[in-house]
């Protein structure tokens, strides 16, 4: 890589989740040219342990290909000035100086990003989103992480913090979130949520779930959101029900955040979308359905993401690429 443009240098992108790392050396053009995958620390782990991991990966990664930064993208609350964790609900990162830790442990600069936000900036630049100026991406993953494009440039809040969707109050007095509050909108639409319905379902032992019982042998702790999406693609009527009573929860949540942004586009990703129309078909259905204005306005469309589970390392990378331009090298 000796004599290419600084600006032109592949840049490592870490996406740190509630279960997993993932992170990879991503070319200028978006591809990803080398990858690493491994356990996220669970929350009772220190910060330092959490950051180890982090420099772990960096440094295994840096052996493939010289890179000029590193951009993190993390489950949690972000600074305005991408350097610090706020608070990571899954993590044990609590005002925690990220990027100065990681910074000065390897020797390059380092920016740190929301994880959604990283998500939503890679469908803008290489996936879903390219073109449209005016996006809001929602992932669907044990949670719900949300990102706002506004006129091509991702829209932070004054403070960092804006995106929060998944705890937008849908029901008051509705399920207990692990936030502190009651009926938050991930409460009803997302990994977590899906999970908690099939179990009950199962526990109350209606007959429309025996497939669902079969797969698990009768033990509720063994349903996952990845098992119920699986038996919804092979037809099974119970977990397709699921997934449709899912996906209209998700597009009453669309409808309210057309109310207050007017996008041009929704992108819906994160591992729970990848059962596609079987969850869109209807959130779409109840998107029109619950919009402010309907027929009298222009309907923003609902596509699916196109980056998959690569979309947070992809636009952590590229963030870090342009926050670090080549005067500064």
């Amino acid at each position: 890589m000796a004599g290419t443009r600084y600006g032109d240098a592949p840049t490592v992108g870490v996406d740190i989740g509630g279960t997993k790392v993932a992170a990879g050396v991503v070319a200028p053009d978006g591809r990803v040219l080398a990858r690493l995958r491994t356990e996220t620390p669970g929350r009772s782990k220190s910060p330092r342990v959490v950051e180890d991991t982090i420099v772990s990966v960096v440094e295994e990664l840096r052996a493939e290909a010289p890179v000029r930064a590193v951009g993190v993208g993390a489950a949690g609350f972000v600074d305005e000035r991408r350097a610090t964790v706020l608070f990571a609900p899954h993590l044990s990162w609590r005002e925690e100086p990220l990027r100065e830790a990681l910074s000065r442990r390897l020797g390059l600069p380092v920016v740190v990003e929301n994880d959604a936000n990283a998500a939503a900036w890679a469908e803008v630049r290489t996936g879903a989103a390219q073109g449209v100026d005016d996006v809001v991406v929602v992932n669907l993953g044990t949670g719900i992480g949300g990102a706002v494009v506004l006129g091509g440039r991702l829209y932070r809040g004054r403070h960092g913090l804006a995106g929060e969707f998944g705890h937008m109050t849908v029901v008051p007095g509705g399920h207990r979130c692990e936030c502190g509050n009651r009926g938050c909108w991930e409460q009803y639409a997302s990994g977590n949520a899906l999970t908690r319905e099939a179990r009950e379902l199962v526990l109350a032992e209606s007959p429309v779930a025996e497939a669902l019982h079969q797969a698990v042998g009768g033990d509720v702790r063994r349903i996952t959101g990845p098992l119920v999406s699986e038996l919804a693609g092979k037809g099974d009527r119970a977990c397709t029900e699921l997934i449709r009573d899912m996906g209209e929860w998700l597009g009453l949540g669309l409808a309210n955040l057309a109310a207050a942004f007017d996008p041009e586009l929704f992108v819906v990703g994160g591992g729970v979308s990848e059962v596609g129309e079987l969850l869109l078909e209807p959130a779409r259905a109840a998107f029109a359905r619950s919009l402010t204005g309907r027929g009298y306005r222009p309907e923003a469309r609902v596509v699916a993401a196109a980056l998959g589970n690569e979309a947070g390392l992809v636009g952590a990378a590229d963030l870090a690429r342009h926050a670090f331009p080549p005067s500064e090298a």
